[in-house]
């Protein structure tokens, strides 16, 4: 029999009373996390911490037990037997490789720990500090049992008011709901003695009741909803729910009151973020000479809380005409500040940017806020930083121009961009914000079509002869070669010479052949242009973006086309105006002119449905248009102040149909959600006799 195997076993007692020592000392703090998660949180959250903890605790107890290895046996027992003369390692080694010395040495060591046991080599250790771990957790077990529950406090029912109890008869006798906000709130849960809360959206709302005397069985009823059995639990019946909308219930018991009141639950929808540029306080910045970085400052605020970091998108346009060039990218930017009011700042290292050339660099935040799983992503207002061209490229009067930051409005692929950004929104703009924002993009567009216009000899008010495009535009105006430049002025005009007078004070509006520096061909295409911008502007004053956009993109080709004319003169005064018909002139002949009048257009026809049953409701007898009323209430509920309201003020009536308040109570919510009447034109009052025979006479 081989010495090796009884001297390999001696390791293993020292392994198991370390693993059992590490264990006695690990298990009374696993039993403390565990409990202090089944209270404080829940269950679920108890057994979380108790695998963990298991698990935990069983890879720490394996790797201190393999400390207790060969090397620390041979240690062990040459501290232990002084006889065995430090050459227990020779007991571990192949006889094969050993010097006739060491084999003989190997046999003496061996055969004297046969003759005696080996003594208890695991060092002893002391039990205090295990006693006093486990008299902490008894502790601390006795303080968590006693302390208050706070995802259900308010452990005492509160007494509920049913209506009138009658004998016999189950009835609601205590109540407690239980609020849990969602964890994104931060919210803490709270316990309310009524049945009627207002609550944040996606909340779980639990319901804890007690009958008098206790029912066979009982329900939440909710009203246009799937109903909630209760489970009995004790003396007491529980159910939970999640508050994803605001809805009506009644709590039934079978055996119980017909017609319990009605209890209302009212949702606090999340709100999304609202991001606001503080620095600098102007979205359109010019760049200073030397410039190397920019900084940018933005506050978002939300009702629960923003993320703590955002995302900058930067574009950087730079050159000119047809030959822009784009790049973007997105950093991410941390903000400072309370959850609920952070500051995103940060600064842009332009070289790192390539913005090197005249152009634009834009910057826009886009932050989140905390909901979950689907949070809110709002992109702040859009911060501009213009690089100016360099000072040597003009000279003159354009020189002295340019020094004043011109006139910013957008582009005809501006206008493009906007127009089907507004359609492509998700959520859709409420409708009154939907047609500001299409106003504001058609102001856009007829800025930029007075722009073009002058061209054509068409007037220009409102300043837009001094504005510009933007140095992103790709619509430049067209160039002009100026025939008279070194020509000495011409003299003053003299008394009789009506030509003379109207050329150097006259301005021509009703022929734009004779104010157009454009060749035929590119005039008629810049005519296409700028009836195709009308078009557009027009259906986007209307709110009609979609109808807007193939005019748009008309207006874009064709101001494509324009760019690329090459032939550029100036048209003499008369040169290809077509013949006056001088027999028509002074005639007062007008038969051939269109009527001016706009042509009336049909409002959009009105509900009747809760007008009639408004109407069908005073007479007191007829209630057989609720069913009506409701299906109308289902499907215009965003049309109604409370549909809550006249919900319940629809079902208090249904049954009870005799009583007489509950009648008027639904009238008067019913009265609120009348579609308003359509305002009228008011007759001009015809006057006296006089007056009145004034008016017959004449044609």
């Amino acid at each position: 029999m081989s010495v090796v195997t009884p001297v390999t076993d001696w390791a293993r007692p020292a392994r198991t009373r370390s693993m059992r020592d590490d264990l006695l000392l690990a298990t009374p703090i696993v039993i403390v996390v565990t409990a202090s998660g089944w209270r404080l949180s829940s269950p679920a959250t108890g057994f979380v911490l108790a695998v963990l903890g298991v698990i935990a605790t069983v890879l720490v107890v394996r790797d201190r037990a393999r400390r207790y290895d060969r090397r620390w046996l041979i240690a062990a027992i040459d501290a232990a037997r002084s006889d065995a003369e430090d050459s227990t390692d020779l007991l571990f080694a192949d006889p094969a490789a050993l010097t006739p010395f060491q084999r003989l040495q190997r046999a003496r060591v061996a055969a004297r720990l046969a003759a005696e046991p080996v003594p208890e080599l695991y060092p002893a250790r002391s039990h205090r500090t295990a006693v006093l771990l486990w008299l902490a957790a008894v502790a601390a077990l006795a303080a968590i049992a006693l302390w208050p529950d706070r995802t259900r406090p308010g452990a005492a029912l509160s007494p509920a008011h049913e209506g009138v109890a009658r004998p016999g008869v189950p009835a609601l006798a205590a109540q407690r709901l239980t609020v849990i906000p969602p964890a994104y709130t931060g919210l803490p849960p709270r316990a309310l003695g009524t049945l009627d809360a207002r609550v944040p959206a996606g909340s779980r709302l639990e319901w804890t009741l007690a009958f008098s005397p206790e029912p066979i069985a009982a329900s939440l009823v909710v009203l246009d909803g799937a109903p909630s059995r209760l489970a009995q639990s004790g003396a007491t019946w529980t159910t939970a729910r999640t508050a994803d909308r605001a809805f009506l219930y009644r709590v039934v018991a079978q055996g119980g009151l017909p017609a319990p009141p009605l209890h209302r639950i009212d949702v606090i929808s999340d709100q999304p973020p609202q991001v606001r540029l503080t620095s600098p306080t102007d979205t359109l910045v010019q760049m200073s000479a030397g410039q190397r970085s920019w900084s940018l400052s933005f506050e978002a605020t939300d009702d629960y809380g923003v993320q703590p970091v955002a995302s900058l998108h930067i574009v950087v346009a730079q050159g000119e005409g047809e030959n822009v060039r784009f790049s973007e990218r997105t950093v991410a930017v941390r903000g400072t500040g309370d959850a609920r009011r952070r500051i995103f700042a940060t600064t842009i290292a332009l070289a790192g940017t390539g913005f090197t050339e005249p152009g634009d660099l834009v910057a826009q935040l886009t932050v989140a806020d905390a909901r979950t799983p689907a949070p809110h992503r709002i992109v702040g207002p859009a911060v501009i930083l213009r690089r100016p061209p360099a000072s040597g490229a003009e000279s003159g009067l354009e020189a002295m121009t340019r020094r004043t930051m011109p006139a910013y409005f957008s582009s005809q692929r501006q206008v493009i961009i906007d127009a089907e950004a507004l359609l492509a929104e998700r959520p859709r703009p409420a409708p009154d914000r939907f047609l500001a924002r299409s106003s504001s993009i058609a102001d856009d567009q007829r800025l930029l079509r007075m722009r073009y216009g002058q061209f054509m000899g068409e007037e220009v008010g409102g300043g837009a002869t001094n504005a510009m495009p933007t140095s992103d535009a790709e619509e430049g105006a067209p160039p002009v070669a100026d025939e008279h430049a070194g020509e000495t002025p011409p003299a003053a005009p003299q008394f009789g010479q009506e030509a003379a007078i109207v050329e150097t004070y006259g301005h021509t509006h009703d022929e734009s052949e004779a104010a157009t520096l454009l060749d035929p061909g590119t005039r008629a295409t810049l005519r296409q242009a700028l009836d195709n911008m009308r078009q557009s502007e027009t259906a986007l004053q209307l709110g009609d973006p979609r109808r807007a956009l193939p005019f748009a993109y008309k207006a874009l080709r064709f101001i494509k086309q324009v760019q690329q004319a090459t032939r550029i003169f100036l048209a003499r005064t008369g040169s290809q105006l077509p013949p006056v018909d001088l027999a028509r002139r002074l005639t007062g002949d007008r038969s051939d002119m269109a009527a001016r009048t706009l042509a009336s257009t049909a409002a959009d026809p009105v509900d009747a449905t809760p007008s009639a049953i408004w109407a069908a409701l005073d007479t007191g007898s007829d209630t057989a248009g609720l069913d009506a009323l409701s299906r109308w209430l289902h499907a215009n509920a965003a049309r109604v102040p409370d549909p809550l309201a006249l919900s319940a003020a629809i079902d208090t009536l249904r049954r009870d149909p005799g009583c007489a308040p509950c009648r008027a109570k639904l009238r008067g919510t019913l009265w609120s959600a009348l579609p308003r009447p359509t305002p009228g034109l008011t007759r001009r009052p015809a006057g006296d006799a006089i007056g009145r025979r004034y008016l017959d006479a004449l044609p």
